[in-house]
């Protein structure tokens, strides 16, 4: 028989367990949300290694998410590789050739030494989440031996979400993957807890931008517009603050007020004429040639006398308005630094493919494998790619520092 004195014993161990294991949920939770928040600062020297499926070499051609990065530490010299391939796996399925060795995990392993890394960005899950949850312990066991990989390589290592299908057959088979992605989403987020590496879910912001925005043209892979997206998305989940497009200034009795650093400011209210000069801190991320303006740079003036306004931006004419429109906010597609932006994106993009030429050469056989006896001479040819490849480096270097421009509005009589 039970007493009430062992009963209420009993009730308090209960409760004192109970109220442990909230505790440890609740600082498990919060670990994360740190983690999440969390900002990621790049080094001078740092080399950033993408590895993963087709999320990162279907990027190549436009070479957004190293954009996104680099033009973040613009002050900082920093490099970058790209290592994805299309259907691959944590187990490197997809890095088959002809002969063997090296196998394909052998080739994953060595493309991922050779690339030097102090950062690798992980892109895993999509292809081996068609598996269900039956492959998840494959999946984790191969995850955590590529992470094991980046930790002997003295590298730090962090983990995005795969991202959503955007369609299907049928509604049905639609819930049915993204359920599975979103599976293998939650284990890559609580294998990066445990292994206190970061993780950046890309899953759920680009399914609601894809409720709104036409971001994949096969309901599978990115579009351009969706690697911009993806690209926004990447840099608010290392903590990054979201890139302005508004330059903002009221002009008062005292002078020039701004939200953004302006240098050099002057108003003649007499004359009607304004002057600043403008630095950005960083480059803007340019969007889609194709695509609407809401993310350009819209500049606001308030405190104008009545009139048609010009803005001109190193003394070439880009805008004209009237006091009301510039009030409300006008919105300007062509700007230097915008012009600066695209041409950093070529760059990257330039690089990128030579590179991928160096380390996935189209006759590979022939080269470097066991035909190379007909046509190994040409190996010079891939090693000397790198002198150029270090080239356009030099040259991203230069681009990804922002140029002050001066900014002016003359009243036109």
């Amino acid at each position: 028989m039970i007493t009430s004195k062992q009963n209420s014993l009993s009730t308090d161990k209960v409760f004192a367990a109970f109220a442990c294991l909230l505790f440890l949920l609740f600082s498990v939770s919060l670990f994360s949300q740190n983690r999440a928040t969390e900002l990621l600062e790049l080094q001078e020297g740092d080399r950033v290694v993408f590895v993963g499926n087709s999320l990162f070499e279907n990027d190549l051609p436009f070479g957004y998410l190293e954009f996104a990065l680099t033009s973040r530490w613009p002050a900082k010299n920093i490099t970058f590789r790209n290592i994805g391939w299309i259907g691959d796996t944590v187990w490197g399925d997809a890095r088959s050739y002809y002969t063997n060795p090296p196998t394909p995990y052998e080739l994953l392993m060595e493309q991922l030494t050779k690339a030097n890394p102090t950062v690798v960005i992980v892109a895993y899950g999509g292809i081996e989440s068609q598996e269900g949850e039956a492959g998840l312990p494959r999946f984790t066991e191969g995850l955590n031996k590529l992470l094991d990989k980046i930790q002997e390589l003295g590298a730090k290592a962090v983990l995005l979400s795969p991202i959503p299908q955007f369609g299907a057959p049928s509604p049905e088979k639609l819930a049915q993957r993204n359920t599975n992605l979103e599976l293998y989403a939650s284990t890559i987020a609580t294998t990066a807890a445990k292994r206190n590496a970061k993780y950046v879910d890309v899953f759920k912001p680009l399914q609601e931008i894809s409720k709104k925005e036409r971001i994949s043209d096969n309901n599978v892979h990115l579009n351009e517009l969706g690697y911009y997206h993806l690209a926004v998305a990447l840099e608010k989940g290392l903590g990054y603050a979201e890139r302005s497009h508004l330059l903002e200034i009221n002009l008062t009795k005292n002078g020039v007020e701004t939200k953004v650093p302006v240098q050099k400011g002057s108003w003649d209210a007499k004359q009607g004429s304004l002057s600043f000069g403008v630095a950005e801190p960083i480059l803007p991320l340019p969007l889609p040639a194709f695509q609407k303006d809401d993310k350009a740079l819209t500049v606001k003036i308030t405190g104008l006398k009545k009139g048609i306004y010009a803005l001109t931006i190193d003394s070439v004419q880009v805008m004209a308005a009237s006091a009301k429109e510039w009030e409300k906010g006008i919105v300007i597609k062509h700007t230097p630094s915008l012009e600066q932006a695209q041409k950093l994106r070529e760059l990257i993009v330039q690089k990128n493919g030579l590179f991928f030429q160096q380390y996935r050469p189209l006759n590979r056989t022939y080269i470097i494998g066991f035909r190379k006896y007909e046509q190994g001479r040409h190996v010079q040819g891939l090693e000397d790619l790198s002198h150029i490849i270090r080239w356009i480096e030099s040259q991203v270097s230069l681009v990804r520092v922002p140029q002050p421009h001066t900014y002016g509005l003359i009243l036109l009589k």
